[in-house]
């Protein structure tokens, strides 16, 4: 018998191939507006990866100013996990990934994250190996306190990287004692 859980993230793993497979079947088709852009962008990065990402979170951080401290205390900030995705850098240097990462959440429970992610890269110093990236991350999650029901999310995210190790990061927004979440994991190329 499949558990509960497992059946929620077969089903969100389907959701996955399909929103994929929309945007590779749209990036085919007319190529107007930021909508095409996109598609066209994921569907790049899905047929000519130039690296397989493994990624590593790292730390998850729920902002003080915007929880009782008997929330916090509560919670877990070690988010344990893995996730493995494929990038490539376009012609100006951006950074796009397409990646698919698990981790255990603030009540320790396990969340699936997978989604698309795009990153403007600066290289400030004279060493090109070193860079500053800005961008953002469109994707799916799920959660156990939200029954595992797949749920969108568009956030924004942001790097510092090394060669191939890049530290990258985003922001939950949200409301006092929701959200207001800082989420940030090591991704290495090969």
């Amino acid at each position: 018998m499949v558990k509960a859980s497992n059946k929620y993230f077969i089903i969100l793993a389907g959701f996955i191939t399909q929103l994929f497979a929309v945007s590779a079947s749209y990036a085919a088709d007319e190529k107007t507006g930021w909508f095409s852009t996109f598609t066209d962008n994921v569907a790049q990065t899905w047929h000519a990866a130039q690296h397989v990402d493994l990624y590593v979170p790292a730390i998850t951080w729920h902002a003080r100013f915007a929880y009782d401290k008997e929330k916090t205390d509560g919670y877990n900030e070690r988010p344990w996990g893995a996730g493995i995705g494929q990038s490539r850098w376009d012609k100006k240097g951006n950074w796009h990934g397409l990646y698919v990462m698990a981790f255990k959440d603030s009540f320790n429970k396990w969340e699936p994250f997978a989604g698309y992610g795009w990153e403007a890269t600066w290289r400030p110093l004279p060493d090109e190996k070193f860079r500053l990236g800005l961008g953002y991350t469109a994707g799916v999650t799920a959660r156990d306190n939200w029954k595992y029901i797949p749920i969108p999310a568009l956030l924004p995210l942001a790097s510092v990287g090394y060669g191939p190790a890049t530290f990258q990061m985003t922001y939950i927004p949200g409301t006092y004692n929701n959200g207001n979440v800082y989420f940030a994991w090591l991704r290495v190329q090969f």
